[in-house]
Parts: structure tokens; sequence; C-alpha cells
């Protein structure tokens, strides 16, 4: 029989000394330790005050045939294991350094099997033993049959055993029993098994003053038990339906799920392992088909997985294979106690469960936001980060669907030489490091790399995933580095967290790969299907796409005073929001969700759109009311405290979701808290004003904005008395163009102005785009130190030679001013203490996401030369403090002005003249006041 077994699992599995005593000895094994006292080696002679020695402890080792005693070490545990292992040294047990042999773990397996029917076992607190003690109280045949399911499932090591002798035990529950009956047929003086059941009992009965102390222990409560569960039919066009029983003061739970299920004895029902944390004794349990009864002469290779109607969301929340109805529950014996543990399941726990599969979904649970909040799609900092951090929730992640856990690998990237910006624009010399951190999530990076921001040095992450066989499932290796190797390991993780969301979007092959590609992603198609088989609609609850602005019914309230406070990109927004479900005309509502004050950072798309957008237009103490369209059915019952209240409302197809949000306070971003406590007022509105001012004396009517992110600038210019007649707006975040689009739209809609028309394209402003061309004024505030500089460079010479706008404006942060804006920035008491440590280094830059900041030679060195080169005059300037005085301005600001116009010659530059028809960025939204509509 064992010679027929597959090879040992080439994980480790090392059983420890203290556990082998246990498995032979049980509680007849006693541990005594003892403090043993030393005096101090290097005493002081003539001191009248006693001096103690190191503390040392000994343990000594009782057993029925000896007495061993530890040497002395500094921890109890140490004398424990020492005293345990030369117990066995004496009893001549060789232990095996290493994974068992096959013989070894058969050996083991027997007489773990024998133990768990031990006097001694009985009456010990085990999950197992509560099973024990179950059957023993039933009546007539019944009494002590022990289902051999339930031993696979509720004893760690027999599984562990199992797995030794062959890992695919992990994903065929088949082989597991067989395995267990098998090794229960070698203990035939005292164990009986049956040829076509699945179950043990022992030969002798146990001793009464045994079963005195046992099963009289437990409640002598005459009342039957309650249990609340699920069943979930294998058809998916049945409803997963609530499901009650009761258990009697006498009787097995077991059975009665037996009954439940349709079966004829315990002993056919199958239990998955459990669902959720480790101590969790939520569990799937279904039928075994006739396939599972076996005999002790069936092989491995006779043993196949079942086969019948696979019960796709079972086996979803289980991880493995499942077949026929199954009834979710959570009920069971636990550790150190005697009573039946029960918890309620309900609908509501069932969709939780399906959420906390998916990555958006633990993020929501994480932050107790499942309506309201988002995955977000950026990581900036981890001040600003909400609930879970990316490396926690892909390490859940992992653990949730059996995976390895994820490997992270940091390296070092160190800069050579600075870009000489006096000579031609250079590429930055980049050196790989030969110096790199490899760990997986379970420890903490080895202190080899360490930041230097002296040095100048930047960080990179690789982020592998791997089955548990260690195969590759996917690379994550993003081209961006980092100044802070938190910042690198935690946007690696969120990249793949992004990509697998995508997966559970049900989103087409094609596409799919596309965001692998934009997210620095290669994956192994095999070992993915292999390891994600199931069809992503069986755990589709995310939220519906949200409508385009053309058919949104979401009419935003806004009630209060203004106080001038408003939430910018980066800030960290608090507010307070209820949630709740209404029927059409608010007859019969719900509460769904609420906080007294929740947090979210604007611009990373944490929350649900129409609530950015809504915050986005509000101040500081207003309140704003909307109604928007349902999300999926299942999103609102994991939410739901009443799943049959709201079951029934949706029914009636006519309800809405009614949202009241109150914005409670901002958090400015760090660069913009520094500009603050020196400027006033802010830096931000000073280069508003510095472009309103150039529009109105140029009487331009076009503009175009160069990386208008969330459209703050457009928005600003609204509120200004200008002759624009047409505004747009290009960036490369669809994201914060949705959030642009849905602001100007609102204001528009109000009181246009002189606007005729505007629009939003989603595209790179470093790649042509006819429809950019020959504005009146083209601005690029604060864009370019968020590219790298060989982009920045290209950016100057693309929008010159190309985009050839009449005046052009462009702001940069002045690199020099630094020092000032650190040294005047108010330290808060709650702010992170990394922030702080950057926020104290002299020199640094403003943003966590800026690749560069110039000195005013650097800066005025870029402009001069763009300007000679595509034939414009440069006039330097800028905002906040002044240019006659150093450090000069805050913000400097070079303003390009077109002068006559020559044709550029073929290839000249760059980029090639491009044809009138060559359209490169998408639209996304566009506006026209003769129709009032987008």
């Amino acid at each position: 029989m064992e010679g027929e077994g597959a090879a040992a699992d080439p994980r480790k599995h090392t059983i420890t000394p203290k556990a082998v005593i246990h498995t032979k000895f049980g509680s007849k094994a006693t541990y005594v330790v003892e403090e043993v006292i030393e005096q101090p080696q290097n005493g002081c002679p003539g001191l009248s005050i006693p001096q103690k020695g190191p503390c040392l402890y000994q343990c000594r080792l009782e057993l029925p045939e000896l007495s061993v005693v530890s040497g002395q070490f500094r921890k109890k545990k140490d004398a424990e294991h020492d005293a345990a292992q030369k117990a066995l040294h004496k009893l001549g047990i060789h232990q095996s350094k290493d994974n068992p042999t096959l013989e070894e773990a058969w050996e083991e397996l027997v007489s773990r099997i024998g133990y768990l029917f031990s006097d001694e076992f009985l009456a010990s607190q085990h999950p197992m033993s509560g099973h024990l003690r179950a059957t023993l109280r039933r009546e007539g045949d019944l009494c002590g049959l022990v289902p051999i399911t339930v031993i696979a499932a509720c004893d760690g090591k027999v599984n562990s055993l199992c797995k030794s002798i062959d890992p695919k035990v992990d994903s065929n529950a088949c082989l597991a029993l067989l395995f267990i009956k098998s090794a229960a047929s070698k203990l035939s003086g005292s164990l009986s098994t049956s040829d076509g059941g699945l179950w043990i009992k022992r030969q002798n009965p146990y001793p009464q003053n045994i079963l005195d102390s046992s099963t009289m222990q437990e409640s002598c409560s005459s009342c039957a038990i309650r249990v609340h569960a699920l069943y979930i039919p294998s058809s998916r066009e049945e409803l997963v339906e609530p499901l009650s029983f009761d258990v009697p003061p006498s009787g097995y739970y077991l059975d009665i799920i037996a009954q439940k299920l349709g079966l004829s004895s315990s002993s056919e029902v199958l239990i998955s392992r459990s669902i959720g944390r480790a101590s969790s004794e939520t569990r799937l349990y279904y039928a075994a088909s006739e396939f599972y009864q076996l005999d002790a002469s069936s092989t491995v290779q006779k043993v196949e997985p079942c086969r019948g109607s696979l019960n796709v969301r079972a086996s979803f929340l289980s991880g493995q294979d499942i077949f026929g109805d199954a009834i979710l529950a959570a009920v069971g014996y636990a550790w150190k106690s005697k009573e039946l543990f029960v918890e309620d399941i309900s609908l509501q726990s069932y969709f939780r469960m399906l959420m906390n599969k998916t990555p958006a979904g633990a993020y929501k649970l994480s932050r107790g936001a499942i309506i309201t909040a988002e995955l977000p799609a950026a990581f900036t900092t981890k001040t600003n980060w909400r609930g879970l951090l990316p490396r926690e929730l892909l390490c859940t992640f992992c653990r949730q669907h059996r995976l390895a856990e994820p490997k992270f690998t940091t390296s070092i990237v160190p800069v050579k030489s600075a870009p000489d910006l006096s000579g031609p624009p250079k590429k930055l010399r980049i050196m790989k490091s030969d110096e790199e951190t490899e760990y997986a999530d379970v420890g903490r990076p080895t202190p080899a790399v360490e930041e230097s921001p002296e040095s100048g040095s930047t960080f990179k992450c690789e982020v592998k995933i791997l089955s548990k066989t260690q195969e590759v499932i996917l690379v994550c290796s993003p081209k961006e580095s980092f100044k802070r190797q938190i910042d690198c390991i935690q946007t690696a993780a969120l990249k793949v967290l992004l990509w697998f969301n995508a997966y559970f979007l049900d989103t087409t092959p094609e596409t799919l790969t596309l965001s692998a590609d934009s997210l620095d992603i290669t994956f192994n198609t095999e070992h993915f299907r292999r390891e994600f088989k199931l069809s992503p609609s069986v755990y589709k609850y995310q939220q519906k796409k949200i409508p385009e602005i053309a058919g949104n019914n979401c009419h935003v309230i806004i009630e209060g005073p203004d106080s001038g406070m408003s939430p910018s990109s980066g800030s960290l927004a608090s507010i307070s929001y209820s949630v709740l479900l209404a029927t059409v005309g608010g007859h019969v509502k719900e509460l769904l969700e609420s906080a007294n004050e929740f947090e979210f950072e604007i611009g990373t798309g944490s929350v649900v759109s129409h609530v950015e957008v809504a915050v986005a237009q509000m101040s500081v103490g207003q309140s704003a009311f909307f109604s928007v369209d349902i999300p999926d059915q299942e999103l609102i019952l994991a939410a739901s405290d009443d799943p049959t209240r709201t079951i029934s409302l949706l029914d009636s197809n006519s309800c809405c979701l009614e949202y009241c949000v109150t914005l409670l306070h901002i958090t400015e971003p760090l660069e913009d808290r520094m500009e603050q406590a020196l400027f006033s007022p802010p830096l931000s509105k000073q280069r508003v004003e510095y472009a309103v001012c150039h529009i109105r004396e140029s009487d331009a009517t076009s503009l175009v904005d160069f990386g208008c992110g969330s459209g703050s600038l457009l928005d600003s210019l609204l509120d200004y008395a200008t002759g624009l007649e047409k505004i747009v707006g290009v960036d490369i975040s669809v994201k914060s163009l949705i959030r642009a689009a849905k602001v100007l739209h609102s204001k528009l809609s109000k009181n246009p102005g002189s606007i005729k028309s505007s629009a939003l394209y989603d595209g790179s402003i470093t790649v042509f785009d006819s429809r950019l061309c020959d504005f009146d004024i083209g601005t690029c505030l604060e864009v370019i130190e968020h590219m790298e500089e060989e982009q920045a460079h290209l950016f100057g010479d693309v929008v010159l030679s190309s985009f050839r706008p009449k005046t052009l404006i462009v702001s940069t942060p002045n690199y020099e001013y630094n020092v000032i804006l650190q040294g005047s920035a108010v330290s808060s008491q709650e702010e992170d203490a990394e922030e702080k440590s950057q926020q104290e280094r002299s020199y640094k830059f403003r943003n966590h996401d800026h690749k560069f900041e110039w000195t005013r030679k650097q800066f005025e060195s870029w402009a001069s030369k763009l300007a000679v080169k595509h034939n414009y005059r440069v006039e330097f300037s800028g905002v906040g403090g002044s240019g006659d005085v150093d450090p000069g301005f805050a913000s400097q600001i070079a303003v390009f002005r077109r002068e006559a116009l020559q044709l550029p010659s073929l290839g000249d530059g760059p980029v090639a003249t491009a044809g009138p028809a060559s359209h490169h960025c998408n639209i996304v939204w566009e506006w026209n006041n003769g129709s009032g509509l987008p």
C-alpha cells in the first residue's frame, strides 16, 4: 500500500520533539519548569546589596517510563524543547529532521489515528474530542460511529500527514479519506471500519469513569440549539436561501445536516476546510457520492475526483471542488471548550465572504464602507491611505486563494550624475544596483537596503505571485522609481491588486492583457487559469458602471453657506454620510450605510465617483443631497442588516440610493500646507489669477490646459469674467477627467457665461493631436515636474513645434525656495512620522510625486533654448515671493509668445509634422452651449 503513494510534499514538514511526545503520551507527559538561581560570576567583594545573576530555566519531563532533566536556558520553551529531545533520545525514537519519509508518514498517521481514539484524548479539549463525545451520546447502532470526514476536517495533524503521503490531498478530499481509513484498518485490534461506509469505531468501550468525566462536563441544558445557516444549490439558477435547524441536547449536529442534505448518514457528509480565519468553524457541508464508498483495498491510482454537478459558488468560497448542493454553517467544536460553538450565517455574511475574496471587496470591508468606498487607483503616501495597505491586502488575497505569500524584491537605483541643463538635454544615467532585497511578506526587508536621502538614490520593487507549488502566476515590475522604499513596495502591490480586480469585473481576455501592459504586469495564462478557473460572474457583486453624464440623473443639491475652504486634488477630505435604499417617491426607506467620520484622498478614486464629484463642489460645513441608481443586488445585500426586507424592496424594481454627505474638514496636501503657511492667497490661486490676467490682456477666446487633471484651473477660470469662448483640457488620467467633466458640466449648465464649447481629452501631452493646435493660450501649470525630465524636454518640443499656441504659460516649483517653504510649514502632532522626517529634510521635493524640481538657472536654460529653437520669445516671472530677491519666486513661470509664423522643416525637432486629421486623444466629454447638453 505504502509503496504506491506519491512522493512527499517538497515543503518542509517538521514535527517538534514536544509534538512527538504529546502524540505518544498525551496528558501522561508532564513538564515542570523551574527557575535556576545562579550567583553572578563578576561579583563585587564587600558589596552589601545582594546581586542577582542571569535568569535561567530548567525543565523536568515526567513520563510513565522515565524522567529527564533539561539543560539551563534563558527561555522556558527552550528548556521544554531540550527535555523532550532528551526523552526521545532515551526512548530510542529518532526524529526526522526534514520531511518524513513515506514510511514514517504512514507510521505517524497510524499512531495519530490510534491516539484520537484513546482514553486520554476523549477528555481533552480538542475540536475532534467534541465530535467523539457527541457520537457517544447517540443511541443504538450509531453510538460511537465517527465519520472519517470529521477526522480529515478537524484534526490538523492528520491532514498534514496525509499531505506528506500525497500532496494531491490538498485538492482531492478523496485521498485523505482513503489514507485515514487505510491507517485505521492497521489498528484492527482496537478499531473497526465499515467496508461500505466512511466511519471508524472503537471496538472496546471507554471506561465508565472516562465517560463520566468527559460527557457530563458538557452543558446540561435541556434546550435545543438553533443554528442559522445557508443552503447553496449547485444550480446557479437557484437562489441561496436561509436555512435553520435545531440541535437537541443529546443530538449530533452532523446527523441533522445529513438529513437536510437528504442523506441517510452523517458519514456521507463531506466537510470543507474552514472559511475565513484559521480558527473559524465556518465550513461547507456537502454530499459524498457513491464514488466515496471506499474499501481498504483501494489504491491511490483508483481514487479520482468526485464527479457530478460542480457547485461553483460553494467551490469558490472554499477554494476546493464541491459537488452537489451544500450547506454553509458556522457550527462545531472549538479548542479549549466542550460546548458546541454556533454562529449565525446570514445572506449578509455570505455576500461579505464573496466580497472578501476580491481586492476591491476586501478593501471595502477594511474601510467599513461597502457601498461608498472603492479600491484606490493610486498610492500616494502612507499618511493619506486609509484602510488596509496594498501590501497587506495582497497578502490577504493570496491566502484567500491559497497561493504562496507574495514575493517582493526591492532594489536601489542610484543616480550617477544629475542632468546637465546647461547643454543639450541628456537622459539621466541610471545604473542598476547589484544590491537587492528579496523577501516574502512574512518578514521585513533585510537592512541591506536602506534609504539614503543624501545619495539621491531611488527604489524599485518587483513582486511575484506564485502558486503553492511555486509556479509563477504573474510578475509586476513597475517602471517607476521612488524616493522611499515603502512607496515602491505599496505601489507594486496596488498594481497587482488592480489587475486582479479587473479580472473579477469579468473583463475580456483582450482587455485583461491591455490592463496588464498598462500596469507593468506579465502573467502566465496557463498557470493563472489553473488557479482562477471559476467564472468571475460567480462573485460579481461590484457596482455597475456609472452612466455617462448625458444619461446621469444625479442632481446634487448643496445646502449651507460657502466657507471658502474647498478640497483640491491630493486633499484629505473628512465627511459624514448616510446611504439609504429608497423606493422611487421616497415612501419606503432603509438605511444601508453611514459613518460619522470617513476620510478619503481626493483624486485617487478611493470612493465611488458621484460622492467625490459632490464633495469637490462643496466647502467645509456644507451638505449635499443626491440620488443615484442602485448598484448590483449582491452589493446591497452585503451592506444590509435586514436582507429579507431589502430583497422585498429590491423586488419592486423602482429603487434608488439616497445620499446625504456633509464635508466636515479638509487636510491640504503637504505642498499646499507649506505654501499656505507662507502665502495668502495660496500659490494655486495666485497662479490662476496670473493666467486670467494674461487671458484678459491678450483678448484670448480659446484656451487649452495641458495636464488639466481634475479640471481645477478650468473650473476656477469659470469664476472670472473673461472673453474665453472655448476651453479644452487634456490629461492621461481618465478618472481625473471624469471628475473634471462632472464639475464643469454642472457649472456650465447653470451659468456658461461667454463659453460656447468645452471638451476634455484623454491622451498624452507629448503626442500630437490636431484638435489641440493653434489655441490662443495654452497653459501647463505645475505639471512638468510630475514627468520624467526627458519627457519634460519632449513636451516642450511638441507643444511649441506642433501645437503652437499663440501664448504658452508654464509654471513649475522653484527648487531653491523649498528651504523657506519647509521651514515655515507647521508640524502637526497628527502627522505621520515619515512625513515629518521628509518635511524636516532641507532641499527635498515639495510633493511625493515630483520627479524633479528645477532651480531658476535650470528652468531658464530649458525655456530659453526652446524659445530660440521654435521661434518664440520668452519672459520669466512667477508668483509667491519676489523675483528680485533670492531665492526668487516660489513658483516660477515662463510665458512663451509666438513670433511670426514660419513653416518648420520636415523632421525639425523630435516630432514630425502630422496631418490635419491626426487624432491621438480620446474624447471623454464635450459640451456645447447651443443645446445645453454635453
